[in-house]
């Protein structure tokens, strides 16, 4: 068994030179979630222009967007630019995927963008807190993964939080169950396709692009389409909602690809904790006392959660070293623990 093959993250170890690329990775995630967490900034700027074509915009410039970036990146080895479209094509189940990822997402952004848009930041924060925990039962009852018991705590934790914030609301938390159910299913069936960010990101647009296209036109002709009718500075606006989509994810596949998955789960909650924030200081959301209690229950389940992924990265570190430090180990010596979220 190579060195490479018996390491987790064999280039973003603590020895041999992995100190820049995990800096750089870290530098990557801080832009990816950042932006994230700053998009109620964004998303009112575009008003008149309501939620469901803020989202055909997305979408349509989405995929200018991305088509663009992977025009112009460089081919290693020499091969062809679109050779992937061919291989993609002989694949039906990830067609099929990806197809499910593109509703999934679309429902996602069109839930964000009309919470964030009608007062609901603080709701939507709560939907990516509770986002790590839906992905944990998602595992579970749809991969068959186990879980340790310090990460089924996190869970039951999580439960009687959305209950809390039930009895506070006198209802379902509906926005934040939405985006984090819709999410979790996102991330899911992406991890099934297998697909590279970019292509995926590709081919999710290209499948929503007719739709946001006839969307347009059927506004263009009730009269009520924004773009092109509220000047230019709307009208750029709306254009840079694809560019404003796409680079986040682009940030966020160059950190995944530099850092530990345990990394990279801590600096996911820096977007929720912005969102929080912006609703509560600069949108001026209330925050009663239910919701906060709510709030501070979920961040407890957080805290126990990342407290174990943290562990089981040092676990898993050093079964690596010891692994390295002895040549003749064989391949099935190493069993890895039962995989979790």
């Amino acid at each position: 068994m190579t060195d490479s093959a018996r390491r987790p993250y064999p280039a973003l170890m603590a020895d041999g030179g992995s100190a820049a690329e995990r800096r750089l990775g870290v530098g990557f995630g801080i832009a990816a979630y950042g932006a994230w967490g700053t998009f109620p900034l964004y998303w009112p700027l575009l008003k008149p222009a309501g939620a469901g074509e803020i989202l055909a915009h997305r979408m349509a410039w989405s995929l200018l967007a991305v088509s663009a970036l992977l025009a112009l990146r460089r081919v290693p080895g020499g091969g062809t630019r679109w050779g992937w479209v061919r291989e993609l094509l002989a694949t039906p189940r990830k067609l099929m995927l990806l197809a499910g990822a593109a509703a999934v997402i679309s429902v996602n952004w069109f839930v964000y963008i009309w919470s964030v848009n009608h007062g609901h930041t603080v709701d939507t924060a709560f939907g990516y807190f509770i986002n790590p925990l839906v992905t944990v039962l998602f595992g579970v009852l749809l991969l068959r993964e186990r879980l340790r018991r310090v990460q089924w705590v996190a869970v039951g934790i999580g439960a009687v939080a959305v209950v809390v914030l039930a009895v506070g609301y006198g209802k379902l938390p509906w926005i934040a169950l939405v985006l984090a159910a819709s999410f979790g299913t996102y991330a899911l069936l992406k991890k099934l396709a297998a697909v590279p960010a970019a292509e995926s990101m590709a081919v999710e647009t290209t499948l929503q692009f007719l739709p946001a296209v006839g969307y347009m036109i059927w506004l263009q002709g009730h009269g009520t389409l924004a773009i092109g009718h509220h000047g230019a500075g709307n009208t750029t606006l709306l254009i840079l909602a694809g560019p404003v989509t796409v680079v986040p994810l682009i940030c966020f596949a160059a950190a995944a690809n530099r850092l530990p998955l345990s990394m990279v789960g801590l600096l996911q909650f820096l977007a929720p904790i912005l969102q929080f924030l912006i609703g509560v200081a600069v949108q001026h959301e209330p925050v009663p006392a239910a919701r906060l209690a709510g709030f501070l229950i979920v961040w407890v389940a957080l805290v126990v959660l990342t407290v174990d992924a943290l562990r089981g990265a040092r676990r898993s570190q050093a079964v690596a070293s010891t692994a390295d430090s002895t040549p003749d180990v064989r391949e099935g010596d190493l069993a890895p623990e039962p995989a979790s979220a």
